[in-house]
């Protein structure tokens, strides 16, 4: 049994990553999620035992070596020995409860398994090979094309890529990896397989990618009618953690959307303080409605964002027609019961238009809505 088939999916979308690495009639495979999701584990197996079972001659890794603290890349010019270390404690870090140092490091010297250097490319050529670039979001442009092109004859080429993280640093707009996601989708030897927060199987990862959300927030900076309100907030709610506090009026104007069922103010506080915020009857939350003469809807903080969705969109009954509310690419997928697609979206898409305005200027990320048969659907068959 290979490596591979000894590591067992936790999640649906992970049983499709491990289903799109073993299809053989992709030549491209992309991977794209947040971290923790075991994007580098299923891929390092799958390369790993395609050396061992002689199906292809090399693994080719190229993953950047990043200094977290200066964001700068070490290249192996300027690392030296450190590069291939570090590159090896990568491996160790990822699949070294499957693979003994041993086995792996006699890959290495048998010229199985191989590290490269993203800049220094040129003139090389990976035939019959695996070559899996990890991490593609922290490459430039340029470096993510060179190591594409040189994919050679009978080779297999997967990419991983974190968009989300990109996106959620305001680098969205500048990140390769999640326009490559978009080229690779419409490729008819390419298969993408889209990972969000409900594949996340290590809990640091969930951890952090909350606190990320949660620095988003708290960094944005505020309106004068927001700042005017959170004063309020805190006045009359002193000992509710407010992160943010969003004055939707003007986009509600914008959209000419019927304020009956959207608040003038979005609170969104720390998990375990929408209470606080309330009061135990409602008696804070209704003087805070009461001194500025509009509506206010809270919410916590978490990494699933239904409760926003829910919170701010403008029919009151659609959100019990939402499938799932996840990550997709670089974007906030919302799956929705085909059979309330019509009302979700709204006349011409203006609620969808009004919704994307609202996540873009919380986190800096759009939304695309995806049609489901939903659960009705299911139950009709």
């Amino acid at each position: 049994m290979g490596i591979l088939d000894s590591i067992k999916p936790q999640s649906a979308g992970q049983q499709k990553m491990l289903e799109a690495l073993k299809n053989e009639n992709y030549s491209i495979v992309g991977i794209f999620g947040p971290t923790g999701t075991g994007k580098s584990l299923f891929s390092l197996a799958y390369g790993i035992d395609a050396v061992m079972n002689n199906k292809y001659r090399r693994l080719i890794v190229v993953k950047p070596m990043i200094d977290v603290t200066t964001g700068e890349e070490l290249t192996m010019a300027k690392a030296g020995p450190q590069f291939l270390e570090l590159a090896k404690q990568y491996v160790i870090d990822v699949i070294g409860n499957f693979i003994s140092w041993e086995e792996v490091s006699k890959l290495i010297n048998d010229g199985k398994v191989m590290f490269v250097d993203s800049h220094y490319l040129k003139g090389r050529t990976f035939d019959e090979a695996v070559v899996f670039i990890d991490d593609a979001q922290t490459l430039k442009l340029e470096s993510l094309i060179e190591t594409i092109v040189r994919v050679g004859r009978n080779s297999r080429l997967i990419v991983a890529a974190d968009p989300i993280f990109q996106a959620l640093r305001g680098k969205g707009a500048t990140d390769p990896s999640a326009i490559l996601r978009d080229i690779l989708a419409g490729e008819q030897k390419a298969i993408v397989v889209d990972l969000g927060v409900k594949d996340i199987v290590r809990a640091g990862a969930k951890i952090g990618l909350r606190l990320i959300m949660e620095y988003m927030l708290r960094s944005r900076k505020l309106k004068e009618s927001e700042l005017k309100a959170l004063e309020v907030v805190r006045m009359r709610s002193p000992d509710a953690d407010v992160i943010t506090l969003l004055d939707l009026e003007d986009l509600v104007k914008k959209y000419q959307i019927s304020s009956e069922h959207v608040p003038k103010y979005l609170v969104i506080v720390k998990q375990g303080h929408l209470g606080r915020l309330v009061g135990k009857k409602g008696e804070r939350v209704n003087a805070i409605e009461k001194d500025l003469n509009a509506r206010v809807r809270g919410v916590e903080l978490d990494i699933d964002l239904t409760n926003i969705i829910r919170a701010v969109h403008p029919v009151s009954w659609v959100w019990k027609r939402v499938e799932d509310v996840d990550f997709m690419g670089s974007y906030i997928a919302i799956s929705i019961d085909e059979g309330a697609f019509g009302p979700f979206m709204g006349q011409k898409g203006v609620y969808v238009r009004f919704l994307d305005e609202v996540m873009r200027e919380l986190f800096g990320i759009g939304v695309r809505v995806v049609p489901t048969e939903g659960r009705r659907g299911k139950r009709r068959k």
